[in-house]
């Protein structure tokens, strides 16, 4: 069993950074693929960033590549996410899941998720 809370989201302007933590709970974190979701109103939940469980490999979606940066510390059972130039279509609901194996932008393959925390990005 792995839960997760993440933290550090707000309002920020146009142009500028959040950096969002995710805390695991669970003695098998660092087994875990990680990766970040978020679903914007409206819309639906979409992949945003991943890491593999040494943290050597790491995804990105296409709209955030260059932005964001995904990264995961097993020793503080965090999974990370650094988001720079903030754009107003970044705003939505981020949450940090955990999956077996490498389901990267499959969805339905991860076991556990966080409850979400709030981005908001002003023009």
């Amino acid at each position: 069993q792995v839960q997760l809370v993440e933290s550090g989201g707000g309002l920020v302007q146009a142009g500028g950074s959040l950096r969002l933590s995710c805390a695991a709970s669970g003695r098998t974190f660092s087994s875990y693929f990680m990766a970040w979701f978020r679903q914007a109103a409206g819309k639906e939940r979409e992949f945003v960033a991943g890491i593999s469980w040494s943290a050597g490999t790491t995804y990105y979606a296409a709209s955030v590549k260059g932005r964001f940066t995904i990264s995961r510390d097993n020793a503080k059972n965090s999974v990370y996410l650094q988001m720079n130039s903030l754009k107003p279509e970044d705003t939505a609901v981020y949450s940090c899941a955990a999956g077996e194996g490498r389901p990267v932008r499959r969805i339905n393959e991860y076991a556990y998720w966080g409850q979400g925390t709030q981005v908001t990005v002003s023009s």
